[in-house]
């Protein structure tokens, strides 16, 4: 998953803020897995400027699949 992560990373450059925590070694971690409810890694949190969650996805995913729920941002 990370070198398509890389990619979009890339491709929404200045309009998406990406950050990718490990939940293993990352002191927030496991307060983000239990703020988002997230059992599983990868889990994809997708969160709108104003801060209210998009979406939330879990598993390895198709680009496709990430950039639609990165256009549907706001």
């Amino acid at each position: 998953m990370k070198p398509v992560v890389d990619g979009l990373e890339k491709q929404y450059q200045g309009k998406v803020e990406f950050r990718l925590i490990n939940v293993d070694t990352d002191k927030q971690g496991a307060a983000l897995m239990d703020q988002f409810q997230a059992q599983y890694v990868p889990t994809f949190v997708f969160i709108n400027s104003d801060g209210t969650k998009s979406d939330l996805k879990v598993g390895e995913l198709k680009k496709a699949e990430l950039e639609k729920a990165l256009d549907a941002l706001k």
